[in-house]
């Protein structure tokens, strides 16, 4: 087996076609965009580059056919705040041999020991967490946009290599069509009329306003977790601005208390519906094909993610900002289910709020640590 490094265009190539190759009989696979993929790695599209460094690596068998890849990363910001210097790996691709995995394990290891790291995450992103994050280890079914899909396979190379798991992203499911338990929704009109208590959909002609409300909400409620660091407004600005092809500011909530922001809840449609048929190419007739899916309507939403400010939480806010998303989307006679998707094991909190509105297990993602020997 031969590992090269991807530093040109025909090793940019090939590091995104061993996904096609590897996937190439797997129908649950919604091959990523290519360009999705790319912006990760390029220092002129992700902030992150500004804070750390990345590299990557393609693996051929003997006969040079496609048989792994991966990446691996830096992130200065976090590496310093475990018990060891921690990088990252991720966009891990390999065949069922446990020799190339172990390899391609190995390879991100030493890269990333001389960038002085003690231990390793993965499979993570160069990125925040709401894109390509974790490793599939429960329910293996098409994921929505965003959602790493692995073989269940995978999971025996990262425990016999030596990773453990950190922690577990669940996502849960709703029925767009069944209603809200009665104790839910009842809390939430009540809510819903407390004095001072506004809220408001996302207005794309007010985005930044709506970018700083995020940052501000996001911030606070999420400061109190472990190795946490505050997301920079660079980068919701260009989370906002990928999501803009696909979004319904319909779906995206916000809740004032006060008029200062209180709470929030990102849904996007369902991109991998509008994408499956183009295998990562969005040429002009992979745009033609995305335009058409995205008129055509998809039948799946995903809440990406939702935060309330500390001193809101148990002020059941949350449970207005989903009953307005069920007023606007019920008419609608569109969606069928919506995914509630990575809360992490540890966030008793959301989890409660999930299990409240009757959502039912989907799957699981894990995040995994190997502490170098």
């Amino acid at each position: 087996m031969n590992i090269t490094e991807v530093n040109d265009k025909r090793t940019r190539e090939a590091f995104l076609d061993t996904a096609r190759y590897i996937y190439r009989n797997d129908p649950n696979w919604i091959c990523p965009l290519d360009n999705d993929i790319e912006a990760v790695f390029d220092p002129t599209r992700n902030v992150f580059f500004s804070f750390g460094k990345a590299q990557r690596w393609i693996l051929t068998d003997n006969d040079g056919k496609p048989a792994g890849r991966i990446a691996a990363f830096v992130n200065e910001k976090k590496a310093y705040k475990y018990d060891q210097p921690t990088g990252g790996i991720g966009f891990f691709e390999c065949k069922d041999d446990k020799k190339a995995a172990f390899l391609l394990f190995d390879t991100a290891k030493e890269w990333l020991k001389k960038q002085g790291m003690q231990a390793m995450d993965g499979p993570i992103n160069f990125g925040e967490n709401d894109m390509f994050w974790g490793l599939l280890v429960e329910g293996f079914v098409p994921q929505s946009y965003g959602m790493n899909y692995n073989p269940p396979y995978y999971k025996k190379f990262f425990e016999e290599y030596g990773f453990t798991t950190v922690y577990e992203q669940i996502t849960n499911h709703i029925s767009a069509h069944k209603p809200f338990p009665d104790r839910f929704t009842k809390i939430a009109n009540w809510v819903a009329q407390k004095p001072g208590y506004t809220f408001k959909h996302l207005k794309t002609s007010e985005i930044e306003q709506f970018a700083t409300d995020f940052m501000e909400v996001y911030n606070d409620a999420w400061k109190n977790f472990e190795n946490f660091v505050p997301i920079q407004k660079a980068t919701i600005f260009e989370t906002f601005r990928k999501m803009k092809s696909i979004m319904d500011p319909n779906l995206i909530w916000f809740a004032y208390v006060d008029n200062e922001p209180a709470a929030f809840v990102v849904v996007l449609p369902d991109a991998n519906q509008m994408i499956k048929t183009l295998n990562g190419k969005l040429n002009l007739i992979g745009k033609l094909k995305f335009l058409y899916y995205r008129w055509k309507g998809v039948n799946r939403m995903r809440a990406v993610v939702m935060g309330t400010k500390t001193k809101f939480q148990k002020h059941g806010l949350e449970s207005v900002l989903f009953i307005k998303l069920k007023e606007y989307v019920l008419p609608l006679k569109q969606y069928d289910e919506m995914e509630l998707s990575w809360v992490g094991d540890f966030n008793d909190k959301m989890l409660a709020l999930h299990e409240a509105m009757g959502g039912v297990l989907g799957k699981k993602h894990a995040t995994m640590r190997y502490i170098f020997k």
